[in-house]
Order: structure tokens, then sequence, then C-alpha cells
């Protein structure tokens, strides 16, 4: 740090402007005020020590502790802190400080994905490129995004996140402290569509009703799809997006399609195993379901009623700010040449 601090007051003498010695050390951006605070107690203090300061002194977060957690994290940066403060005999508050405010990282979560191979990566990188010159010629107002969901009656949660306040857990009512799971609880499958400017209506496909290509056209496609122009869109002609479900990748629906609405996103056009890329996928479904699902429901109807209510209340503008995002992940598989985006 003083090495850091000396080297910059060195530029700073020569002439050098805070931005121009930012781009001659190359620090990360997250140091920038490190640079402009160091020329700031240079010029009122005449040094770069720091002031002396309230408070006790630090007596754990030494320089060798620091030391010691970066050369662990070199070795392997796939840590648990919580441990590696057990295995040092520090608190994990201690671990946190130096992480963060010492060695400048953050702990970040890993994801489970699914594989994909060079040439699934490839496929999306394509078709992300022409997917993006479809968005410039038509614009997003002409885009719908659909999907399928199954819905259960259980209350959805966040592991990560869902957290109770409460004085000891001994307090806490039971019907709120656990969260109760059963096999094979009751469900629902629906479909939706969005727009910038609109939603379609929430379709519930019947129990025990498969998604074939027949019940995809007589549910979905013929009472919903086909009017689309003449209601949302006021007329104009609108680009259908769907997934690469077996129903959707069908010769008829395709067919069907290209007779009924012609300007839609063909099964050789979409990129394979790309739920990064659909709004109702990384977006909309979520919010629906934490709406929706606040509390676990003792049967379908209660589910379809709570679902009904809380999609017509999603804001448009939540509808829009998901679809506004589309282009700018289809950057983003670009230019990890088809990787992962998430």
């Amino acid at each position: 740090m003083e090495q850091e601090r000396s080297k910059i007051i060195e530029l700073f003498q020569a002439g050098k402007n805070p931005s121009e010695i930012f781009n001659l050390l190359k620090f990360p951006n997250s140091r920038r005020k490190f640079i402009t605070r160091t020329i700031e107690r240079y010029e009122v203090t005449g040094g770069i020590t720091d002031k002396p300061r309230s408070g006790r002194p630090r007596s754990v977060t030494t320089q060798r502790l620091k030391k010691v957690v970066r050369q662990r994290i070199r070795r392997n940066s796939c840590r648990s802190m919580s441990k590696m403060a057990k295995e040092l005999r520090v608190s994990r508050r201690s671990i946190g400080r130096v992480v963060k405010n010492d060695l400048h990282m953050r702990s970040f979560k890993r994801k489970r994905v699914h594989h994909i191979t060079t040439l699934v990566k490839a496929k999306r990188a394509s078709r992300s490129k022409g997917l993006l010159k479809r968005h410039a010629i038509h614009g997003l107002n002409s885009f719908l995004f659909s999907d399928e969901k199954l819905f259960t009656i259980e209350e959805a949660t966040n592991p990560q996140n869902d957290r109770i306040i409460s004085s000891s857990i001994s307090s806490i009512p039971e019907e709120l402290r656990y969260v109760s799971r059963i096999q094979k609880p009751l469900s629902v499958m629906v479909w939706a569509g969005i727009s910038s400017i609109g939603r379609t209506p929430l379709i519930f496909v019947p129990a025990g009703v498969k998604i074939d290509t027949r019940t995809y056209r007589e549910l979905i496609l013929e009472p919903v799809i086909q009017d689309l122009s003449k209601t949302m869109f006021s007329g104009k002609p609108f680009v259908f997006q769907q997934d690469g479900a077996p129903a959707h990748t069908s010769n008829a629906t395709q067919a069907w399609l290209r007779s009924n609405n012609p300007d839609f996103i063909q099964k050789e056009e979409w990129p394979p195993y790309s739920p990064d890329l659909n709004p109702m996928d990384y977006s909309i479904w979520s919010i629906l379901e934490t709406r929706a699902c606040l509390k676990s429901h003792t049967n379908i109807d209660s589910l379809k009623k709570s679902l009904c209510r809380e999609w017509e209340r999603i804001p448009q503008e939540i509808l829009r700010a998901a679809v506004e995002a589309f282009p700018k992940r289809l950057k983003a598989v670009i230019e990890r040449k088809g990787g992962y985006i998430e």
C-alpha cells in the first residue's frame, strides 16, 4: 500500500493528473478513489502516511494475515471464508475485511448450469448475431416473447435470502420457522407471452394434458397468437418468439406459423439452450412466482386465482425493462462466443 502511494505521488510530482496516473498504474476501476484520496492527503499534509485516528488499532488484520489469506486464495480460489477464518483462528468479519478492503476481492456464488458443447456455443453466438440484426430492423416493440412454466401449490422460497429476524429460534412460530415440502405437490402448467407494450392472458394447461403439437395449436396458437396482431400490436405484424420445445419446433407447428404469422423466429434461428435470452425465463417467471406463491395454497383453484391476480398487477415498466435487456444479452453472448452470461 505504501509503495503504491509513493508511486502515485511520484507521478503526481512529475505533472501527471489522476486519470493519467490511473492509466499508467493499470489499477482496477474500484481503486480510482484511492488515487484521488492519496493526492488530496499529500496536498493537505505534505505526506502520505495515515493520519492519527481514534478507536482501537488493528490487532488481527496484520500484514502476515493478509499474506496468508492471499496465498491461500491463489492456491485455491474456491474457498469458504468461514472455514478459512476457523482454520486461521480469526473471526469471519476479519477475513471478510481482508478480502474486501485489503485484497479488493469479493466472494461470488458458483452456479449450476447445463453443459454446452463447443458446437452449441458456436450456434448460440451465430444465432444471437442473426437475432441482433433482426432486432435492429424491427425494433423491440414488435417482439412477443413466450414460455411455459410449471407452478406448484407450495410456497416459493429463496434458500440464500429467506431469513427471519428474531431474538431466538425458539420464539419463532412453527409455521414461520419451517417451509414444508411434499412429494409430487399439486401443480399446473402455465403459458404466457409479453412484449414491451403489453401481455397475453395466462393460459392454463388442463391437468393430465401433455403439450404436444395439437394441444399447443388448439390451446395457444389459434385462440391467442392468431389475433394478437389485431389487438396488442394494432394491426401491425409482430415477431413471435418461442423456445426449442418439441411442440414448438415440430413441422406442423412451424407450418402453421408460416401460414398465420410469417414473421416468427423459426427453429433454426433461436439459440439452443438459451433460457438466459428469454425475458420470461431470466426475469418475469421468478417475479410472478414470488408474488403469487408468497404462501402455500390449499388447492389448484387458489393457485390459479393468485397467479392471474398477480400477473395483472406486475407493472408494464417491469415487462418493458425485461424486454429491453434482450439485445444487451444477445451482445453479451456474442462477446463470450456463445458461453454463459449469468
